[in-house]
Order: structure tokens, then sequence, then C-alpha cells
């Protein structure tokens, strides 16, 4: 027989607004919301809390972490997505793209050579049913890669498959406008000297001028013919996004200064940016904080990005700063919209005949706290 609960005495959520009342949960769906204060013997007493619609994460880099725990550590597959999936819903993510790179800068990297191994590992464990949240998958696609063409073809035919972004990773691009950033933070990652870095960038500079433009084409035919969103990533100029734009891209992934930002809104794109620089309080590669970006009321979309837990405190901080977002709209920027930009429309709001994926949270000295999260209707945290 199929379960029914009702959660009262919550402020639920909705996508316009924040009401004092109960929402109804009946087989897996959101069957009513009401306003009111009514607490039965069987009812969940939500004693004031927040009751938010189930987060909804589109680039979700938590995973790498979890497959590489330590430099030269490689943790076993299946082992890392169980607990990379238990990170999620701790904190209230129940539905998830994790974001797999295809192509990296170096070809002896482990995200090249762990992609095939994961992804379908990714695709079982989705298939079993062996996840608290529901995962999908993002491709991010290195377009200086010169084996692009080849990771991706069987990639992309995957049902799992949602989101397709291009990136460029290359010196004096996106997310490195600044060379000597570029050498910083490379010469770090991989422990080169200064001679080893200056052979590196212009290795990198050759190949980007030699593959990117064809790859970036090569990934908007398959979102054309297979019918997935594009993402463009790191827009930094207003050639970005008009590159973006003609590719058919619906997202700009983390604009890195507020003249890509400003272009994005204008042409109609939805504006992500992640929630690790509104908790950190700006970029760590030293580009335009997110906050300043909000201010003008440019985001559209809240992404985590490599910190899961900041989805949830980076809604509050939209919500509680001089940003001027209600609650309703910064909650909506992490659950409806998401939904919407990848097509998820039966989730994503508190609203009779969707999926009861709903996440409790309380506000201690001003930190939200989690308390519950249901996926279906079922509790899993």
């Amino acid at each position: 027989m199929p379960k029914e609960t009702t959660f009262s005495n919550g402020q639920i959520v909705l996508v316009d607004q924040v009401i004092h009342g109960n929402v109804v949960v009946h087989d897996k769906l959101i069957r009513e919301v009401d306003d009111g204060h009514t607490v039965t013997k069987t009812s969940i007493d939500l004693e004031g809390d927040y009751l938010l619609p189930g987060l909804i994460e589109l680039h979700t880099d938590s995973l790498e972490k979890h497959l590489s725990p330590r430099p030269g550590v490689r943790w076993p597959t299946n082992e890392a997505l169980l607990a990379h999936d238990s990170q999620l819903i701790a904190a209230g993510i129940t539905s998830a793209l994790d974001a797999l790179a295809v192509g990296d800068i170096r070809d002896d990297s482990t995200r090249v050579q762990d992609l095939d191994e994961v992804a379908t590992a990714l695709d079982a464990a989705h298939r079993l049913n062996l996840f608290h949240a529901d995962h999908y998958i993002h491709l991010r696609c290195e377009v200086s890669c010169n084996k692009l063409a080849d990771m991706l073809s069987p990639l992309v035919k995957k049902n799992t498959v949602r989101l397709l972004s291009v990136m460029d990773h290359t010196p004096g691009q996106r997310q490195f406008l600044d060379p000597e950033k570029y050498k910083i933070y490379y010469a770090h990652k991989w422990g080169m000297s200064r001679s080893e870095i200056e052979v590196f960038i212009e290795q990198q500079a050759l190949q980007g001028n030699h593959s990117s433009a064809q790859n970036r084409e090569l990934v908007s035919s398959y979102c054309r013919s297979h019918q997935i969103p594009l993402a463009s990533h790191d827009d930094g100029t207003l050639k970005h996004v008009e590159e973006a734009v003609e590719l058919g891209a619906k997202i700009a992934e983390f604009p890195t200064t507020m003249d890509a930002a400003r272009a994005a809104h204008k042409f109609g794109l939805e504006v992500m940016v992640g929630t690790p620089n509104l908790v950190c309080g700006g970029s760590h590669s030293g580009n335009v904080s997110a906050t300043e970006i909000a201010n003008e009321q440019l985001v559209t979309i809240l992404s985590s990005d490599y910190a899961p837990i900041s989805l949830l405190h980076g809604i509050f901080l939209l919500a509680g700063t001089n940003v001027g977002l209600s609650l309703a709209r910064a909650v909506a920027c992490a659950t409806a919209a998401p939904a919407h930009a990848v097509g998820l429309n039966d989730r994503g709001k508190i609203a009779p005949e969707l999926v009861a994926d709903l996440v409790r949270v309380h506000i201690l000295n001003n930190l939200p706290v989690i308390k519950g999260v249901w996926r279906n209707g079922e509790r899993t945290a």
C-alpha cells in the first residue's frame, strides 16, 4: 500500500513565495500544499523549520576528490561513487549531474585514464538503484584535446547524459586570461619547474590553436543531434559569449568577468555561478566574484562545483545579504532553474504532482543546518 506522509508547521519554500503550511506526500509525489499550522499525531512536525525542494546540481566535481583523495592514490571506483553519493545527499542535493572531463590538457591525467570506467560504473549504479541521490552525467569537453572526438562519441549516447559543456584550459583563455596566473596554477598542480612550465605553455597554445574551433563545432553538433543542452564554460569576454550563442549554448557556466556575465544575461543564457565563490567571498583564480554578479541580478543558477555543502549555504547567503534576492528566488536558483535547464521537469518545486524530493533546514546562528532529506518521499538522510 502506498505510503502517505504529511509535513506540518513548516516554512514551505515555494517557487515564488514562502508560506507557513503543510505538505502531503503520497506514493512518491507531492499531493497537497496548503497554508496552516495543523499538527497531527501522524504528521512530521517541522517546528517552524524551512522545507525546500531537493537541491539540483548541474556541475559537481566532487567525485574527483573521492576517486583521488591524495596525490598518487586511486580509490576503487564503486567505493568512490558511493562516498560521493552520500556526501551529496547529506548536503541536500537530491539530483546531480556528475561532471566528467572528456579530455584534459595532459593525456596522462587521471581524468583521461579513468573516464570510461567511471562513466560505465555511474551508469551501472544508476540502473541498479544503488544511489541515494538521482545521478546523471555532465560531459565537460576539453576542446584543446586532439582526442576529443574519439573519447566523446561512445559517451554521448548514454541515456544518463543530460548536459555537455565546452571548456578551454589553454594559456590566456577563459579562466586564465592572465598567463601569469596560468603559470602559477599549473606549475603548482603538476609540480613543474619554471623552464618546464614555459615549454608546457608553448605546447598547450599550439594544441589549442590546432583543435579548439573544430572541437567546439563537434560538441555543438552532438548536442543538436542528441537534443542535449550545451553550456559554455569560463567565458571572459563578449566574444566568448557571442561564440557560445552561435554554438547554441543555453547556460553560461562560471563567467570570469562582469562583462561576460552581463553579455550572457543579455543574450538570454542562464548564468551559473559557483557557491564556493559565494561562501569564500571571491574566486580562487582571481576572477569576478559571484556576489558582484548577483548584485546586478544576473544569477539564475547556482552550482556547488567542488564543495557540495556550499550549495545550501550559498542559497542563504544570497537571500541574507544586500543582493536583494528573496529566499524563494535564491532557492529557485538551485532547484527550479537547473531542473528546467536540463529538462528535469518532474522536480525542482514544491507543488502538486511533482516528485517529493524535499530538504528540511533549520537555521542556527545564521547557519543553515540540514535536519532531514527525502527523495521520492522516502527519508534518505
